[in-house]
């Protein structure tokens, strides 16, 4: 009996938590089926059926703005993710399979960047991008959010690749394949998990990134998603409703890119922690 009675309050308390992460979520959702006069008086998260408004996300598809933003921020995001993925791969695999002081320099050079803050490196970056006239431009942005996701994607890609037998990379080299070819056939089929992860990370940080963006962004045509939802900020008044409904916007591709990933994303982030 107290078997049950454990799982039970297990159950409930999780299932609290749960509740309070995903509450304001649902509080926006909910505000956003809400006209602009019901999101300022009712303090109800949810309006009733016959009050749902659906004309806010109609405004907000319908402002050319925060549609051209929704396609920067997909660019962005994707040449981040590939470029990184790239980057950590043939890094990851580097300091996994070789051994010497220029990698284990390497490790720790990591590891003292981990351990910056983004805040602390914003104003030498804005001075350098100045200087390499790399401010305001999407490739500016795409450098800084691959080099804000790389040290992880290396720490993770790395301990992927230590888990994957030498063996089987042994047998290709005897088979006749080069190390780069045994890399590109034996390693990387491998290791998609791994990879799988390394993208979904730096393309959601990348997706819902603001602060640098709102550093180094400063055209209207090139901003990103998160800095178009300013649009709906006035100096002396907040539109709750159209803020709403277009936060829920941007926040649907990554919800639908998470669930559509989740099983590697799992696999990747449990399959580097044994070593084989």
């Amino acid at each position: 009996m107290k078997k049950y009675v454990s799982k039970a309050v297990m159950y409930i308390v999780v299932f609290g938590v749960c509740f309070l992460l995903i509450l304001p979520v649902l509080t926006m959702f909910g505000t956003s089926l809400k006209t602009k006069t019901a999101a300022m008086r009712d303090l109800g998260m949810f309006p009733s059926f016959s009050e749902i408004y659906l004309g806010n996300y109609i405004r907000v598809l319908q402002t050319d703005s925060y549609v051209r933003s929704i396609v920067n921020s997909a660019f962005v995001s994707i040449a981040a993710m590939i470029f990184c993925v790239i980057a950590a791969a043939f890094a990851g695999y580097a300091i996994s399979r070789f051994k010497g002081k220029i990698f284990t320099g390497f490790i720790g050079l990591m590891l003292v960047l981990q351990m910056l803050p983004t805040m602390l490196t914003l104003l030498p970056m804005f001075m350098i991008y100045k200087q390499l006239r790399l401010n305001n431009t999407h490739a500016g942005l795409i450098i800084a959010y691959i080099s804000g996701s790389l040290t992880f994607a290396i720490w993770l890609l790395k301990g992927f690749f230590d888990s994957v037998p030498r063996e089987l990379e042994e047998s290709g080299l005897i088979d006749g394949c080069t190390r780069f070819q045994a890399f590109l056939k034996i390693i990387l089929p491998i290791s998609k998990p791994g990879l799988a992860t390394v993208s979904i990370f730096t393309f959601v940080r990348s997706w819902n990134e603001y602060m640098v963006a709102r550093i180094m962004i400063q055209s209207d045509e090139l901003k990103t998603v998160n800095l178009a939802l300013q649009k709906f900020v006035q100096e002396n008044l907040v539109d709750w409703s159209l803020l709403s409904a277009g936060a829920v916007i941007t926040t649907v591709p990554t919800l639908f890119f998470l669930l559509f990933a989740q099983k590697h994303l799992v696999q990747g982030l449990t399959a580097g922690a044994v070593k084989g």
